[in-house]
């Protein structure tokens, strides 16, 4: 049994055993910059992107494999500003505990359009490519504040990249790749030991995030998370112990040569480095060794079929079956949805309740948003439980949902708003005046079981585009949205009647109306 196995227990009792450092308090004024900086490095600016009105939410959330169409540069760029580039400014009167901070200009809240533990967008995305590509070939880091590419590495070194895959991942046929990379400093200087479980979910946020995009436009993203881990990172110039690398999203692109796709691997490494901003930088003992855990067997790929004894139990059929309306089209388009997405931070209002087929799109847009692709197999591994507070034609209660008739399970009678909030250990949300609170669950123990500890970063990024579904989903359905880690996990097990299970809640995601006519202010940048 690895690290994982710990760690992951660690994780579901630290609302009543604190995690070490239990005294640890942020340093803000000595705190990281939220995106790595490389300076005097070239920067190369990108298009902005267009949108087609067909490029649906309903069409990004579909379970049907994509139409193969490839990439280009006007599609990369569109689909790393509304994922991960700066769109906007948010100043809004909301419960969150940074909001007199807000109005100041070096500590501003500029939104994404996809959510990040804490806001604190940990993830470095590096574009690898061949001569396949638009630029030269080279190594380039996604610069998210100035939407442009910094070049740190110039030549194709794309056949390092597919050898760290192998002969056997998805998309070794092509000379371009998206890879993620984990800055822990970034995160950890808030969240100290908490800090792997958090970033390893942002993780599946962003490819959430692009698999929706693409599915939407006819395009596909397959990512691959079993790789050789300390190669990539000898050519993107960082240590593991301080940046993790955590995914690869091959391209299909338009217009690459065969022949770039079948050269033998060329030897190189970025030789620029990130400028920390913090004077002092810490380590924590639990996520390096985290890091190295899930690190140790990374080329391990997982057997078809291997994840299947992991998978979600189905739905309990001895419980009474509550059926659900047809869920709501989500006819906007992804932009759209992404752009529109933020935190409610403590601004639902019961007096207007969910209606049953809203409740029901945000369950089937977590269900497909579960599948991450890619080298991450068939298995289903992640289930929706929901406490229903204020939805119309539901009585209150906690219900297990059922994919296979789209309808819920009763699991327990009742108002769960007392119980939801004596267990939320923040005040940031009033968890009562949230129409529903939806909670995804993840047999990991199973998991780790079954693929060893890398399986970690499978289960929470599944978890993280889950996440990310349904504040999508819920942004076009203009219902808010919000989600939370800080929360008693033992206490959700024994009250949804999990201890046999053995299915961990590792997140919750609130959706209901907001407040009308709110004190917002929003200042559109892209």
């Amino acid at each position: 049994m690895g690290y994982a196995h710990e760690y992951a227990a660690a994780i579901l009792q630290r609302g009543r055993v604190p995690m070490p450092p239990a005294d640890f308090v942020p340093n803000w004024t000595d705190s990281p910059r939220k995106t790595k900086f490389y300076p005097g490095t070239d920067i190369v600016p990108l298009p902005d992107g267009g949108c087609p009105a067909e490029a649906t939410l309903d069409r990004g959330l579909a379970e049907v494999p994509d139409e193969g169409l490839p990439f280009d540069l006007d599609l990369l760029s569109g689909m790393l500003r509304d994922s991960y580039g700066l769109v906007g400014r948010r100043l809004g009167v909301q419960a969150n505990t940074d909001l007199s901070a807000l109005p100041s200009y070096p500590l501003a809240n500029w939104s994404r359009g996809t959510a990040s533990g804490g806001g604190l967008y940990p993830v470095s995305v590096y574009w690898v490519s061949g001569p396949g590509g638009p630029l030269p070939p080279g190594v380039h880091h996604y610069s998210t504040r100035h939407h442009a590419m910094r070049r740190l590495l110039t030549g194709d070194v794309s056949g390092e990249v597919r050898a760290a895959l192998g002969e056997d991942a998805p998309g070794v046929d092509t000379d371009q790749y998206l890879v993620l990379g984990i800055k822990y400093w970034q995160n950890a200087f808030k969240y100290n030991s908490f800090s792997f479980h958090a970033v390893s979910m942002d993780v599946g946020t962003l490819v959430g995030t692009w698999r929706m995009w693409a599915r939407a436009r006819g395009l596909g993203i397959e990512p691959v998370l079993w790789f050789d881990e300390e190669r990539l990172a000898r050519l993107l110039g960082v240590r593991t112990e301080e940046e993790g690398v955590f995914a690869v999203a091959p391209l299909n692109w338009r217009g690459a040569a065969p022949s770039s796709r079948t050269t033998s691997p060329v030897a190189g490494a970025v030789r620029h480095r990130d400028v920390e901003r913090s004077r002092t930088v810490l380590t924590f003992d639990a996520v390096q060794r985290m890091q190295a855990a899930t690190a140790r067997h990374a080329t391990r790929r997982p057997a078809p079929g291997e994840l299947a004894p992991a998978a979600a139990l189905p739905a309990d059929p001895s419980r009474p079956h509550v059926p659900l309306p047809d869920a709501r089209p989500l006819e906007t388009d992804v932009r759209s949805a992404l752009r529109r997405r933020r935190s409610s931070f403590g601004r639902f209002d019961a007096q207007r309740p969910v209606t049953g087929d809203q409740l029901a799109a945000c369950l089937a847009a977590a269900t497909t948003g579960a599948r991450l692709g890619g080298d991450t197999g068939d298995a289903q591994l992640a289930k929706l439980y929901a406490f229903v507070n204020h939805v119309e034609g539901l009585h209150p209660g906690s219900y297990e949902y059922d994919p296979d008739t789209r309808g819920l399970r009763l699991v327990r009678e009742g108002r769960p708003g007392e119980f939801l909030q004596e267990n939320y250990f923040l005040s940031n949300y009033n968890l009562e005046q949230a129409g529903a609170v939806l909670v995804p669950t993840v047999r990991t123990t199973a998991v780790l079981d079954a693929v060893g500890d890398r399986g970690y970063r499978l289960v929470n990024a599944t978890v993280g585009a889950v996440s990310q579904a349904v504040y999508t989903a819920a942004s076009a359905l203009e219902l808010g949205c919000g989600v939370a880690l800080g929360f008693d996990n033992i206490s959700y097990i024994e009250e949804l009647g999990l201890e046999e299970t053995g299915e961990a809640p590792l997140l919750i995601m609130m959706i209901g109306n907001e407040r009308p006519a709110p004190a917002d202010f929003r200042y559109e940048i892209a």
